[in-house]
């Protein structure tokens, strides 16, 4: 919902808007897979225990979710364009202490360095909704997914350069952090060519919408950021684990660099088609679609750790995501006004990182605490994702059986 009817017509300007986001996902996004490829590795290489291996990611998604309300408030006062630099100076920051880390081989000082990593993080996952800004009620899906589309390049760009700079310096992985810091410094300009207006600040008449309490039982806004969550924390658990798996049953760094690369462009091919989808058959049936695509990965996962089993599994992870993700985000952006935004935007992301903060910090205690194996490890991480799909299906069938009020 917005508080102005926009029509196709009026699309041109958030067509422009998408173009700069879809860039920005594709150069600024590529840190993400970098990190998530390399932050385990380099965390058990200075871990003092190896159930700590991913706690380097378990930091970044923290913060992120912590991040989530205040960096929701500084858009909605000062605009989309200072939000999105408040996050780039928070991944040359955090790109640059991490690096400082590695140098020093103290994982106290690398953790901290991850952690302002979250910054980004946290406002990337806005992009989405800035897309949603400017479009009209029938672009709106097309501009979320073509945004998230652009993680496709990410996808390439991020795993290639870790190839390239993650041995390239005499401290492993110190060449990655460097090439993150440049990857924020050149992709912050592109904010400046955004055309997202500033939201006005309200008159003391203007509507106040729904309390947050309201809005978060509002049974569309509930079950959006409960698959949302669900989506996200699965893929992240299961995705941080990767590389631990990879490398502990006897393959190259550079073979789990291929396997994230696989699955990040699985995350993001299908998001050229997923808003058709959705204006074709409804954001809840690809929500659907999207959490059973999420239980065959974990499916094929627990067929084996043949090299196979972990690209296939990896790939429907991504579709999974992206169908649940989408869908959800979908969901939420047409369920609230924009006086709303501020309030809703923040909470959502806070939620659902906080369930990825809780999936990433589990994800290597299972990895390497819940078995004396890679192996048995890695079927401990996919038996976890029972439960939450469970929760997430039940949630979306709850809603499609209530009267359509809402």
């Amino acid at each position: 919902m917005t508080d102005a009817i926009l029509t196709p017509a009026d699309d041109s300007r958030a067509k422009r808007n998408v173009a700069i986001l879809v860039l920005a996902q594709a150069l600024l996004g590529a840190q993400m897979p970098m990190i998530f490829t390399i932050g385990g590795l380099a965390g058990q290489s200075l871990a003092p225990n190896p159930c700590f291996a991913t706690l380097a990611i378990s930091a970044i998604v923290l913060v992120s979710m912590l991040s989530a309300n205040p960096m929701s408030w500084i858009m909605q006062r000062f605009g989309r364009r200072v939000g999105f630099w408040t996050g780039t100076l928070g991944g040359t920051v955090g790109a640059g202490i991490a690096a400082y880390g590695l140098a020093l081989g103290s994982f106290t000082v690398f953790i901290i360095g991850s952690a302002f990593t979250g910054m980004y993080m946290s406002a990337q996952g806005f992009y989405r909704f800035a897309a949603a800004d400017t479009a009209s009620d029938a672009f709106r899906p097309k501009a979320i997914s073509y945004v998230m589309a652009g993680g496709l390049a990410s996808a390439i760009i991020g795993p290639q350069l870790v190839k390239v700079t993650a041995d390239a310096t005499v401290v492993p992985f110190l060449g990655a952090y460097v090439a993150i810091i440049a990857l924020n410094v050149i992709g912050s300009l592109l904010f400046l060519a955004l055309d997202i207006p500033k939201p006005p600040v309200p008159s003391h008449d203007a509507p106040r919408g729904r309390s947050l309490w309201e809005l978060l039982t509002t049974p569309t806004i509930a079950v959006a950021i409960i698959v949302a969550m669900v989506s996200y924390a699965l893929m992240n658990l299961v995705m941080t684990s990767t590389p631990l798996a990879v490398v502990g049953c006897g393959f190259e760094k550079s073979t789990a660099a291929d396997v994230v690369s696989a699955h990040v462009l699985a995350m993001y091919i299908p998001s050229f088609f997923t808003g058709h989808l959705i204006a074709r058959f409804g954001t809840r049936r690809i929500m659907a679609v999207g959490l059973a695509i999420l239980a065959a990965a974990g499916v094929v996962g627990m067929q084996g750790v043949e090299l196979e089993n972990f690209f296939l599994a990896l790939v429907l992870l991504g579709v999974g995501w992206n169908f649940g993700f989408i869908g959800a985000t979908t969901m939420l952006a047409g369920a609230h006004e924009a006086h709303e935004r501020g309030r809703i935007q923040g909470m959502n992301d806070m939620l659902v990182f906080g369930g990825v903060t809780v999936a990433s910090l589990a994800s290597g205690g299972l990895m390497n605490c819940a078995g004396g194996t890679p192996q048995d490890g890695w079927m401990a991480v996919n038996l976890a994702m029972v439960p939450f799909l469970a929760l997430a299906g039940a949630a979306l069938i709850w809603l499609v059986m209530r009267p359509s009020e809402d």
